[in-house]
């Protein structure tokens, strides 16, 4: 066997056909094409005028949201797509999840929707419900998100 060089190389400047998958979990009706953008009622914390749009490289995080969202709306999943720089959502990265493993991210700039998944599994109930039971107990002690005001 020879240590003969690889005819395959790659070129980092070449594009990559795999673009990045993100997902924002909802209860908002929208359509492909459409722009999700900051400034309207958050539906978590406060339930100020959110600064940030949430989304994650996980659907589970995804769904999460979607579930959590206020409202009596279908729970939605949308495919997006970001228009500007992402960062990671310091409650859920530098509280309980250090590191990122959730790869749940915000944005100020507009997420446009790229697609909707029309079959998911949520979680189930009991486990929904203790989370939701969790925030009550954390809102109840003072504790909100430092993502709900526009600042």
């Amino acid at each position: 066997m020879s240590n003969q060089q690889s005819d395959l190389t790659t070129n980092s400047k070449a594009p990559s056909v795999f673009a990045q998958i993100y997902f924002h979990g909802t209860k908002a009706d929208l359509q492909l094409g459409d722009f999700i953008v900051p400034g309207h009622t958050s539906n978590y914390g406060k339930q100020l005028q959110a600064k940030y749009i949430f989304l994650s490289s996980t659907l589970d995080a995804a769904i999460w949201g979607a579930e959590l969202a206020l409202g009596e709306s279908t729970e939605r999943i949308y495919l997006v797509e970001p228009t500007g720089s992402l960062e990671d959502d310091p409650d859920l990265t530098d509280k309980k999840f250090p590191g990122n493993p959730t790869l749940s991210y915000r944005t100020t700039s507009p997420l446009r929707v790229v697609g909707e998944l029309s079959k998911w599994q949520g979680h189930a109930p009991e486990q929904v419900k203790a989370m939701k039971d969790a925030l009550q107990k954390l809102k109840d002690q003072g504790i909100d998100s430092l993502n709900d005001e526009l600042t």
